[in-house]
Formats: C-alpha cells, structure tokens, sequence
C-alpha cells in the first residue's frame, strides 16, 4: 500500500471576504492640468444561504448511515478551504471566527425545517438586518431553509464565540482533492437513537460587550420574557442513527470472515454429483425446447477458481452448446444460457443490434471486394471497423455489466447473508456470451466461418475477485476494496469491475490469476473526529499522538467531564491537550485538535491462506 501525506491547518482565510468593494486609481501626468481618476465597484458574492451540492465534499456520519457513532463528533467536508472563513459572525472583523457551526439535535429535539423567501426572512422571527437583508446579488424571492430553536435549548448547544475557531479546520492532503475545510459538531450523539445536524449561519449572530468577549444575540424575546425560539439559517442538513458496536463497520467486516470461502455448493454425498457441486455447478429445473421439463446443471460465468480459456468457435444457435452427462443423464446448461443471454441482451439493445449488423454487413462487403490489378478506376475502401458504441458495450460485456443477478448467483445458498466468497471468472462463459451477442446477422456456415476467420476484437484478461453480500455494502454506499497478488499489499491488481448487483451484494473483479489479499476499507472522507467517553457518560477522554512525527506520545488525556447535552467543552479539551504536549494553551488550534482527534477510515484485510 502507498503511504499518503495529511496535514491539518487551524484556517484558510480569503484574501478578499464577501462583501461590496471599489477600487479607485488616480494618475498624474505633470504635462496635464488635471488628474486622471476612475473608479470601479465589485461584489465579492460568497455563498450565504445556502450551499450548492457541489460544494460539499462529505459529510460523516453518513447520511442515512446506521453504525456506532456513540463517540463521534460529526463533521462536513466543503470543498472550498476558505468557505468557513468567507464571512464573520460579528461586524466585518477579517480575522473573526468562523461563521459557520454544526448544530446536532436527538430525535425529540429535532426542529422542523422550512422554507422562507428572503425578503422576510426577518419580519415573522427576529434576525439582525445585517444577517437578513439581501446583498446586490440576491433576490428577495430567494429560498431561504430555516429552523426555529427553543433558547434554552440552543444556549446549551451552541458553541460560544472562542470555540469557534476550534471546531473550524483545513485539511490537506496528496492527490487530486488536495485541501477542503472541515466544520466539526461539539456534540455527541444520542446512543441508541437518530440524531439530525444541521450546517447553520452564524453571521452576525454575535455582538461585542465592550472589553470582553463576544456573545450571542438572540434577540428581542415577545414580551420581555426568556422562552422563545431562535431563527438559524440552515445550509444543509442530514441524518444517522446511533446503534450498538455489534454494527460497526470493523464488525461487520470481521464478521464475514466466519463463513468465508469460495462459489459453490457443499458435497452431497455422491462421487459424480459432488463433482459438479464442486465445480460451483447447482442443479435447476430445465425446460426443454419441445415443452419438456427436465433438471441440468448450470454454471454462471463466477466459479470457485480463476479459470483461463481459448475462442471458442462460432454457432448460430444456442443448443449446440448443451453437453449431455450420460452418467447422471443431465445436461450442462452453462454455456448455452451464456450464449443465449447474449443474444438477447444485444437484441434489447436497438443501438447494439443495429450497429452490429451493419459491422457485419460491411466486413462481409470487403471480404467480397475483389478488385483486378489492371482496373483503371479507384475502388472506394469500405470501412468495416467496429463501431465504438458496440466495442464499448461488448467491453462492458466482460465486466458483467448488465448480466442478472440470477445469472450470477443461480442459487440463494451460494451466497447467505454476511459471507464474502472468492471467485474467479470462467473466460470460456463470458465468450460465449460475447458470441451470442455478436451472432446478430449470422445466417449460415458460410457467416460461421467468417466469424472464425475474423473474429469480434474484444479481449479480456484472466479475472478473479470476491462478492460479498451484507449489511456493510446496503450501509456503506462509498465502500472501497482493493486487491493485491501478495500479502504485504505491494502488488496491487487492476480493478476489472467493482457494481452492486443488489443493495446488499458487491462484485469486485481484479486482474490476474492470483488474489492474495482483499482490503475492505472506507473512502478518505471517513476520516471523523471522535473522544473516548467512559462507561458513565459524564466524561471522555482521548489517547494523545506525538506531535512532530517523534515516537513518544504524551499518552492518555482525561477525564474531561461532559458539558450540557453531551457537549465536548472544545476550550478545555484544548487547555488539556496543550497541558499534556507541554506547550501554551494559545498555541494549541484547531489543526492541532483535529490532528489529535482524528480516527482515520477503518480497513479490514482478507488474507488467502497458502499465498506468498
């Protein structure tokens, strides 16, 4: 595996935030009696409402994820460094903190989020003119997504103003996604239960007290009195729920390992049928041609083992590939069906049909073309290419693109819930499938024999690889899995493949003849931030890393005792993280605790038995 490079940073400001500016330029020319002076005026329209789906990376926990997040402090990915920045939750301070915030709520908490226009985003709910009041870009017909928070509720959820520089970071890494911004919840979610966050707008929600530090203005409360809500702007929203750590994604990929194994059947107990079942071979009912009924054996193009296979030679039909087993008296079905798919999947395609017999029309026109040496005329060439639509689907073709599912697994107990099995692909299949959806046009043995002479140019290497069928794929959209031809994970194989058949079944196909070690792991993005609570749930604590690259961690820190509503007091978790590395508490930021909370993406490793 190749090693990549993180590195967390406390902030991205822009170099010009949001905002209406003019830029004026005079000049003086000495031979002239006047100066020369223009002046120009631009917007700086940053987002403020609402956020584009573009613009955000990831969200973690996942939207709609089920796992055990009991310890997760939840966190958005937005794809511009500077977004978090861009504006300021008190007056025009460039160096203010971030005016974004996560809010997390449990499922009785929850607010119910609505649409406003933002022209009154202010008038039925008190919001400072400064937050409410459109810019030159935007309209007051705008859409605006609010919540309405009870105070007491939002006083004890809310971060104040010196945490926010804490729960706002950078992240920058290698490759093509090199930096984003990353907005970290204060709160951890309710054990058990649903929880919804919300990305809200902090923009001028805070006032100046004098000397002291800024607070957050709820404003006017009807009547004079405490209890009442508070409008946010909502940028985006999502779901998850909290279970036990019997559903964690390390669990349920661990769990597979009790039932591994590879694509076939247990034996039987008879030497000949125990053959066949061996071979990943299982009996099905066969109706035959004439209305007969009878059982054959059928085998898809997924075996127990990586299998390798010469052309096979063309046919116009598909019962010329039934083979007759006259010791069990049964058919072998396999290669037939392959054949017969084939055929079929071109047919429904009218592209795929069409572009193949005019291929066909036009190769057979130039192996006709016969032209006399001494003819005085120019002859036209005839182009007899395959077109790149039908080289493409045939291509897809020998990935197992759009094969069913039945075809694939024919039988449920190839492939129970929770198992992993090992597979190859047999080459010899997946040719006959190309040949039936290629037999589109082929009349008579004189086409059979120009097919063998000059065959489709689709080739396709020796393919292995896994299907896994559990509640890891249905609950973890983004999963990734990598295939190595050695146990040390220095080989990587070159994906051949990787769809989901179904929301719970994954086919991953790797290059090669040798699959030695399948990594399991979640995308980059599953970096999340976490503490440690202890078993009471009043406090959490965190194993330090070692700072500077050195191999002495500074060790455990904690306990640190929980704030309201299992909030994570951010100031004095950063005072106790600076305490332990031994520097002052003002140098420690958000890159720092981001580097020292962060649980990177869990990978469990396969490893086949008897490799090198």
């Amino acid at each position: 595996m190749s090693e990549s490079r993180l590195e967390f940073r406390a902030h991205h400001r822009p170099v010009l935030p949001a905002g209406d500016y003019q830029v004026t330029v005079s000049q003086q020319v000495s031979l002239e009696p006047e100066d020369f002076t223009v002046t120009r005026r631009f917007t700086v329209a940053g987002d403020r409402f609402g956020l584009a789906p573009s613009l955000i990376r990831a969200v973690f926990p996942p939207h709609g994820s089920v796992g055990d997040h009991g310890n997760v402090l939840p966190h958005v990915v937005l794809e511009r460094a500077t977004l978090p920045w861009e504006r300021s939750p008190v007056g025009d301070d460039p160096a203010a903190a971030p005016w974004l915030a996560l809010l997390l709520f449990s499922e009785d908490e929850r607010p119910e989020p609505h649409t406003v226009p933002l022209g009154q985003l202010g008038t039925d709910s008190w919001l400072p003119a400064a937050a409410s009041t459109p810019e030159r870009h935007e309209s007051g017909q705008d859409p605006v997504t609010v919540i309405d928070v009870p105070l007491d509720l939002l006083t004890e959820l809310l971060p104040d103003y010196a945490e926010l520089p804490l729960l706002a970071h950078v992240r920058a890494g290698d490759g093509d996604a090199a930096e984003a911004a990353v907005v970290v919840g204060n709160r951890l979610p309710t054990p058990g239960g649903t929880s919804t966050v919300h990305l809200v707008s902090l923009e001028h929600r805070f006032r100046t007290t004098g000397d002291g530090p800024a607070v957050f203005d709820p404003g006017p409360a009807p009547g004079g009195g405490r209890t009442h809500t508070v409008r946010l702007v909502s940028l985006t929203s999502w779901r998850f729920a909290s279970v036990s750590a019997d559903h964690t994604f390390a669990t349920l990929v661990r769990d597979l390992a009790d039932d591994g194994g590879t694509l076939r059947l247990p034996p039987a107990g008879g030497a000949a049928v125990d053959r066949y079942l061996a071979a990943g071979f299982v009996p099905l009912r066969h109706q035959l041609r004439q209305g007969g009924r009878s059982i054959g054996w059928y085998r898809g193009p997924l075996v127990p083992g990586p299998t390798d296979g010469g052309p096979v030679a063309p046919t116009r039909t598909g019962d010329a590939l039934l083979r007759f087993d006259t010791e069990l008296g049964m058919f072998d079905l396999g290669y037939a069906a392959a054949w017969q798919l084939g055929r079929l999947l071109a047919l429904s395609s009218g592209d795929v049909a069409t572009g193949l017999y005019g291929w066909r029309r036009r190769r057979d026109q130039r192996a006709k073309q016969q032209v006399d040496p001494g003819y005085p005329l120019a002859v036209a060439p005839i182009d007899d290419t395959l077109p790149a639509g039908v080289l493409d689907w045939l291509t897809g073709l020998t990935r197992l693109d759009g094969i069913p599912l039945t075809y694939l697994v024919p039988d449920e107990r190839l492939l129970p819930a929770e198992t992993i099995r090992f597979l190859g692909v047999d080459q010899t299949w997946v040719r006959h499938l190309l040949d039936g959806a290629t037999s589109i046009g082929r009349l008579g043995p004189a086409d059979e024999q120009r097919d063998a002479v000059a065959p489709v140019p689709v080739d396709f290497p020796t393919v292995t690889g896994a299907l896994i069928r559990s509640d890891v794929v249905s609950g973890y959209p983004a999963l990734l899995v990598d295939g190595y031809a050695d146990l040390a994970g220095r080989q990587p194989l070159v994906s051949w493949g990787s769809r989901r058949l179904a929301p719970d079944i994954l086919l991953c196909l790797f290059t090669g003849d040798q699959l030695a070690r399948l990594d399991l792991h979640q995308p980059p993005e599953a970096q999340h931030l976490a503490v440690e609570p202890d078993a009471s749930g009043t406090s959490f604590g965190r194993m330090l890393r070692a700072p500077g690259g050195t191999d002495d961690p500074p060790g455990h820190l904690g306990p640190l005792p929980f704030g309201p509503r299992g909030t994570v007091p951010m100031r004095e978790l950063a005072g106790a993280v600076a305490q332990a590395l031994g520097r002052p508490a003002a140098e420690v930021d958000a890159g720092d605790l981001a580097l020292q909370l962060t649980e990177t993406a869990e990978r469990v490793t396969f490893l086949r038995v008897g490799s090198a």
